[in-house]
């Protein structure tokens, strides 16, 4: 029988949409942690580098939303198929491209294809699967994503040593074909649902969609700028803010509103949507306030940086995740939330007593004890927002999860970058103030310095002695600031978890597998 006239085999359109979820969760990492060695690589600026990474990754959040909307419409085969063999050869160009225009226009065409490879999974999940397994499809999803967030770091490092930079986009040359074939194979050959397609709220999802951009531009480029002294991104906020008003009121208005507000009106999903940005920002302080104290204090490369992640962290999630499975089909989702939400609250009070000292060793527990909260609390969080949806409204529910997904994570890795930015100003002004209180004990510390450069040049010794002090201070003044931030994440766990306790009981269904087993509909 000809390939084309095969039947499709589901497991392999679910296996696509997973492949794909990881192809996206290891580019963005990559690209973030590689973007260093991509700048020098390209020849590019320390402005035209950041503007690059806002342009890679912000037309992800422009097309997410719509994407399982489109999938209804058009099948999962037109819409995986096509953009999967385009992003293999944009990756496959990207990195032999030095014209700065070229390289903005190619990676936002990038952005927005890998944009497209996440929204899509959680429906073919459930469409491709039976329903028994549908917690483990969702278990993978979850995976992936601390997987690719603890893993990345590593793997840019290694790419960037051995294989060179390149590969950090080669690798997807290699994967989105296999995607595209899975899709494939997978997917069966649909019409176009014209009566969808006619009634199509484009007005909706093109305000929301760059209203939601514009607010990731200003978030992206808010701390380098200096938020509201740069008219830039109070520009950026006001447009965001404009075009999400306009998005409200159209979907008040319109007879066939594409993502209704009432999909979020009830208590439940309101306050899961909440917990998920926080969920978003405690995840952030695993991602990057451990590589981050260990690059910057430490001065370890990622793949040094990243071995403390993978081996505490990423392993780990391959028993941790199914643990986390068994929990939710025992017990009530808000008890698992709270657990893992408690794993991120003791990590980042053990995080909180680190010294300038701490080498990649000492971080392995709290590595642990945040897979351990990434895995509870990402998995329970899905199974409750989807246990209290309305599954005739999944489209407009999955386009909300896509602005926790990338809208939250850029919003906690914003306030932590601008945070820890502000904290160690603090701490270096007020260490050079105990340093000027002091003035004998700096004089003896210089003058004991001056002696250990005198060797090396008697000229040149006080400049070296004054310089090793000043890095001293500013090291100390970083150890200080990241403590600072892993306190705030205890907060920010601790709140969570009282968030939580405001939470209703979701009603019985295939999410709420723990209350199924209690009331005996199932063994």
């Amino acid at each position: 029988m000809p390939a084309a006239e095969r039947p499709p085999v589901p497991a392999f359109g679910v296996a696509a949409v997973l492949l794909g979820c990881f192809i996206a969760g290891f580019h963005t990492r990559l690209f973030g942690v590689g973007l260093p060695d991509l700048r020098g690589a390209m020849g590019l600026e320390p402005d035209q580098g950041a503007w690059l990474s806002t342009i890679a990754l912000a037309p992800q959040i422009l097309v997410a939303p719509a994407i399982t909307w489109l999938v209804t419409v058009f099948g999962l085969r037109r819409v995986l198929v096509g953009p999967a063999l385009l992003y293999a050869l944009l990756s496959l160009l990207i990195p032999v491209v030095r014209d700065y225009p070229t390289l903005l226009v190619l990676h936002a065409l990038h952005g927005a294809l890998l944009g497209v490879f996440v929204p899509a999974a959680l429906m073919v999940i459930f469409r491709g699967m039976p329903q028994r397994l549908w917690t483990a499809g969702i278990a993978i999803y979850v995976f992936r994503a601390g997987f690719t967030l603890n893993a990345g770091i590593g793997l840019a490092g290694f790419h960037a040593a051995l294989l060179g930079w390149q590969w950090i986009y080669w690798q997807d040359v290699l994967l989105a074909p296999v995607m595209a074939w899975l899709a494939w194979r997978g997917a069966p050959r649909v019409a176009v649902d014209r009566t969808l397609l006619a009634r199509a709220d484009w007005g909706g999802m093109l305000l929301f969609g760059g209203g939601l951009t514009m607010l990731y531009v200003a978030l992206d480029q808010g701390n380098r700028l200096d938020w509201m002294a740069s008219g830039t991104i109070i520009g950026l906020l006001a447009g965001g803010a404009a075009l999400l008003a306009g998005f409200a009121l159209n979907e008040v208005l319109v007879a066939n509103p594409w993502a209704s507000l009432r999909v979020i009106a009830s208590r439940n999903i309101g306050l899961m949507l909440v917990t998920g940005f926080c969920f978003s920002l405690l995840s952030m302080s695993n991602g990057l306030l451990v590589p981050n104290f260990l690059m910057v204090v430490q001065h370890l490369r990622p793949e040094q940086a990243g071995w403390p992640l993978f081996l505490g962290s990423a392993l780990p999630m391959i028993a941790l995740v199914p643990l986390a499975v068994l929990a939710v089909r025992h017990f009530d989702a808000r008890l698992v939330l709270m657990s893992g939400l408690m794993g991120f609250a003791i990590a980042a009070w053990l995080a909180s007593g680190l010294t300038r000292d701490w080498a990649g060793p000492d971080f392995l527990l709290v590595a642990f004890l945040q897979a351990f909260g990434q895995s509870f609390t990402f998995l329970a969080l899905i199974l409750y927002g989807l246990g209290n949806s309305n599954p005739t409204q999944a489209t407009a529910f999955v386009a909300y999860i896509q602005v926790v997904r990338l809208l939250g994570v850029e919003f906690g890795q914003s306030l932590l970058g601008t945070f820890l930015r502000m904290r160690e100003q603090v701490q270096s002004y007020q260490l050079g103030l105990n340093l000027a209180a002091g003035g004998r004990l700096a004089a003896d510390a210089l003058a004991r310095l001056g002696v250990h450069f005198y060797a090396d040049g008697a000229l040149t010794a006080p400049a070296r002695a004054l310089a090793t002090l000043a890095a001293t201070v500013q090291r100390e003044a970083f150890t200080l600031a990241h403590i600072d931030a892993f306190r705030l994440s205890f907060w920010v766990a601790v709140g969570t978890v009282a968030l939580v306790a405001f939470m209703g009981a979701s009603p019985p269904g295939p999410f709420t597998p723990w209350l199924a087993k209690k009331t005996g509909h199932i063994s």
